[in-house]
């Protein structure tokens, strides 16, 4: 049976929820109409979020992108409508949504919208590319001769 568009988005148990880990995606073929002309609206998603105890599942969220294809609505309304059911369903501790629009009228929009779990902070960041290795010593590792 082919599948078809669905405003429902289902989740799936995070398998590492004591971790802060970065899950991202790109969905290079949302369309929407314009509220004003009636014509197509083409952007690129790329969906960024730190997942808590749910995690969305890929073909809800496919199936949830497309139901907005015969729908009119602004880019900043849309951006910030998807970023909103994303977060409802899946409370993540970060989410932010990019929405890179294509040419309309000789302008490229790009909206950005963002949630932050109350009291969520993220881990300090370590540049391991700072830290120095150690220096290397061939013996460092051989048992100690015994003292006759």
């Amino acid at each position: 049976m082919p599948s078809k568009p669905s405003s429902r988005l289902e989740t799936f148990p995070n398998p590492n929820s004591s971790r802060d880990y970065l899950i991202h995606m790109e969905i290079p073929e949302f369309t929407c109409l314009c509220p004003k002309t009636g014509q197509p609206d083409f952007a690129t998603l790329r969906l960024d979020y730190i997942p808590d105890r749910k995690c969305v599942e890929l073909k809800s969220l496919k199936q949830y992108i497309w139901s907005y294809r015969n729908q009119g609505a602004f880019h900043e309304a849309v951006t910030n409508k998807i970023l909103d059911d994303l977060a409802s369903a899946t409370r993540p501790r970060f989410m932010r949504l990019t929405a890179r629009f294509f040419v309309r009228g000789g302008i490229f929009t790009t909206v950005v919208a963002e949630h932050l779990k109350k009291g969520w902070a993220p881990a300090p960041r370590i540049d391991l590319a700072s830290f120095e290795p150690a220096p290397f010593e061939p013996n460092a590792f051989e048992p100690a001769a015994s003292v006759r």
